[in-house]
């Protein structure tokens, strides 16, 4: 017996001896991958080149995934949303920048990103600077940001076609596949729209449901299409009928339709770019990377005594204090934090959420009623500002909004899965439940819930969907009974929102950040961005601890949890 403690004892030493040594391997190769940054030396004059299959959008700057550092040939750089727009606007006034090359193939960034990228780039060009974009594979997102530019070439080379046929946004429906293993979802909710939990108890979606996921994606392509149709000078109507009719196949045929001004090889396209560049040959070209320029250029203005706060709550809102999403009790301290600067004049609350728990949303919210009460405080919407996502944000002075964001989805869900035919009949498990009363054990996912809970969990998702709208009316200056109408979970777009009063403006991240100067008559400003981002080894660790799995089954996991939610569906794919 002493020699199997003596070897369970230098098998657990040898496995925390592994972990600890993995941990400097991976933390020496992240920050080898993502370090170096601090010496960049730019190019006198050149073309700045920006390649969104090389460097991604985020919300807020990041370092670089170590593990998929490691897992890719050449890593993705990121470069937060601001940081990129203040890079483009320096570039408009840069003499060694003699234009923009833009790549929007294969990109990951997001579409309200995307929007904003987008402006950016038309104000570059406004300076009298030219934007040049290259497709070999072109969708309805890579035209919407390559609209923009002045020529936008296309490869000529057999295979370089896309998949112009317009936008999917889609839902899956688990009853079926959990009926067989046993389980049964237990759905309690207020919203006719309310669908986030549908998935789990039908076999395809309400009536109410395609109701809103058609219109959504339908005023999602009719800002996208009509903003590609007016770049390239041809009606919307036309534009309309070719991706309805799968016109849009064959380099020619986007050619034809005016989408590009020419079709080039790899070497005509390096001749091309040398005469735009006015150099002798395509070598004497030197091309300025966007992330190394962004991060020269894209410094904050830290002589400023103006100083403007932007809160970045990008994810899922949960409990606790987890470093990644985002974990009420964390955010919680952070806006307690910035309130307590008196150093900071105005606040921007950025929100690209689908929501979460009810419980984390309450005290981010009550941190920011707190914090509105000393500073100014606006909203600037991303790609979903949903749910909890509109829950936290609703009271903001101004909120602006993407015409393609997600928001509303004012409604509210619980879920609880009951599992007793799977422990009978799958895993031939009897279950006993000693109890002090007669429904201790309703949480406990053995059995499922009598008439009496039931009520007792529609009571309580009852009362926070009385208060969430009553936060909305309040909020917005709406009546009760309107907030009501609008709500019941439905999901809005953007540009649908702005007509009911849920948005206040269609704008971006810098707009909503130069109302918040102008709120507090402040010329210049330097922007302060929180939560402090994580570093290379706060990512690796983060990485070490996050589920592999796919969204479903986290989003099980989180249903098997006691707690009511305030969220959009979880699974959405749009291009």
């Amino acid at each position: 017996m002493k020699q199997f403690f003596k070897m369970l004892l230098a098998v657990i030493c040898g496995i925390i001896i592994f972990n600890i040594l993995l941990f400097f391997i991976l933390g020496g190769m992240a920050s080898s991958l993502s370090g170096g940054k601090g010496n960049v030396v730019l190019p006198k004059s050149g073309v700045l080149a920006l390649d969104l299959s090389e460097v991604t959008i985020t919300e807020q700057d990041k370092p670089m995934d170590p593990f998929a550092a490691i897992q890719q040939q050449t890593p993705m750089a990121n470069v937060g949303l601001y940081k990129a727009v203040q890079a483009i606007n320096a570039a408009a006034q840069d003499p060694g920048v003699k234009f923009i090359f833009l790549k929007s193939d294969n990109s990951t960034t997001g579409i309200s990103a995307m929007g904003e990228i987008r402006k950016a780039l038309e104000n570059f060009r406004r300076s009298g600077k030219a934007v040049v974009a290259f497709t070999e594979q072109p969708n309805a997102g890579t035209f919407y940001l390559n609209s923009v530019a002045d020529k936008i070439y296309m490869s000529e080379y057999e295979g370089a076609d896309g998949s112009f046929a317009g936008l999917c946004a889609q839902s899956f429906y688990l009853k079926d596949l959990l009926a067989k293993a046993g389980i049964n979802m237990q759905l309690i909710r207020h919203g006719k729209y309310k669908s986030a939990g549908e998935m789990y108890v039908r076999n395809s979606p309400s009536e109410e449901n395609k109701e809103q996921y058609d219109r959504m994606v339908s005023s999602m392509w009719e800002s996208i299409g009509k903003t590609i149709a007016e770049g390239r000078g041809i009606p919307f109507e036309k534009l309309d009928k070719m991706v309805e009719n799968l016109s849009l196949c064959m380099p020619q045929d986007y050619l034809e339709a005016g989408l590009v001004d020419g079709l080039l090889s790899r070497d005509s396209l390096k001749n091309r770019l040398a005469t735009l560049a006015v150099a002798g040959r395509f070598q004497d070209v030197q091309f300025i990377p966007f992330a190394d320029y962004a991060q020269v250029k894209g410094v904050p203005n830290f002589r400023s005594r103006n100083r403007i706060a932007v809160i970045y709550t990008d994810g899922q809102i949960v409990d606790g204090k987890a470093i990644t999403d985002v974990a009420g009790d964390r955010f919680a301290k952070v806006i307690d934090q910035v309130r307590n600067d008196s150093g900071i004049g105005a606040v921007v609350l950025r929100v690209n959420s689908p929501g979460g728990s009810v419980l984390a949303s309450e005290k981010i919210k009550h941190e920011l009623d707190l914090l509105a009460e000393k500073v100014p405080v606006i909203a600037s919407y991303g790609d979903m500002a949903a749910s909890g996502g509109y829950w936290i944000s609703n009271n903001c002075s101004k909120i602006f909004s993407d015409p393609t964001t997600l928001t509303g989805s004012i409604g509210v869900f619980g879920m609880i899965p009951e599992m007793s035919k799977t422990l009978k009949d799958v895993a031939h498990v009897g279950v006993y439940s000693a109890k002090s009363h007669k429904h201790a054990d309703m949480m406990r996912l053995t059995r499922p819930f009598d008439q009496a809970e039931y009520a007792y969990m529609q009571r309580s998702i009852e009362s926070i969907y009385d208060k969430f709208i009553s936060l909305v009316a309040e909020g917005r200056g709406m009546e009760k009974s309107k907030v009501d109408e609008i709500g019941q979970g439905r999901v809005w777009t953007g540009a649908d929102a702005i007509n009911i009063g849920l948005v206040d403006e269609i704008g971006t991240l810098e707009d909503a950040i130069n109302y918040a100067a102008s709120a507090i008559d402040a010329k210049d400003y330097c922007v302060m961005e929180y939560p402090k981002p994580l570093t290379e080894m706060e990512m690796l660790m983060a990485s070490f601890g996050q589920n592999m799995e796919h969204d479903y089954v986290r989003a099980f996991q989180n249903m098997s949890k006691p707690q009511v939610l305030a969220r959009m569906p979880y699974q959405v794919v749009v291009f």
